[in-house]
């Protein structure tokens, strides 16, 4: 019984890995490569193949054998979303709070000036 619940955790713990993966790979996908070559963090097709081998060794039929790999595939995907996604959204003009528009104050919303009603 105890070996059936140590099973279903490591299953659970497989498909989210798998889940941050697979996440990391088609957010690399859809990045632009000059975006890429812009913020000098390495290529676009040097992350889908580290992303994409991430992956595959983390598909669950894989098995337990292979935690090391499943490890070294985790800390590729947390260095991609911590490190270089921010830089790619912020070379591709989607960072942090959007372009400055000039003129602009903080209050100032999508449609104009945000006076909280006044």
């Amino acid at each position: 019984m105890l070996l059936e619940g140590f099973s279903t955790v490591m299953l659970v713990i497989t498909l989210a890995l798998l889940c941050f993966a697979v996440f990391a790979f088609i957010d690399a996908v859809l990045r632009r490569e000059d975006a890429y070559r812009a913020t000098d963090k390495k290529t676009k097709g040097f992350w889908l193949i580290v992303l994409g081998l991430a992956v595959v060794v983390n598909l669950p039929f894989l098995g337990v054998g292979l935690w090391i790999l499943k490890i070294i595939g985790l800390i590729a995907s947390i260095v991609y979303i911590v490190d270089v996604r921010p830089a790619l959204k912020q070379a591709m003009g989607h960072g942090g709070r959007g372009p400055k528009r000039p003129g602009g104050s903080s209050s100032d919303g999508p449609y104009g000036p945000f006076n909280g009603g006044r």
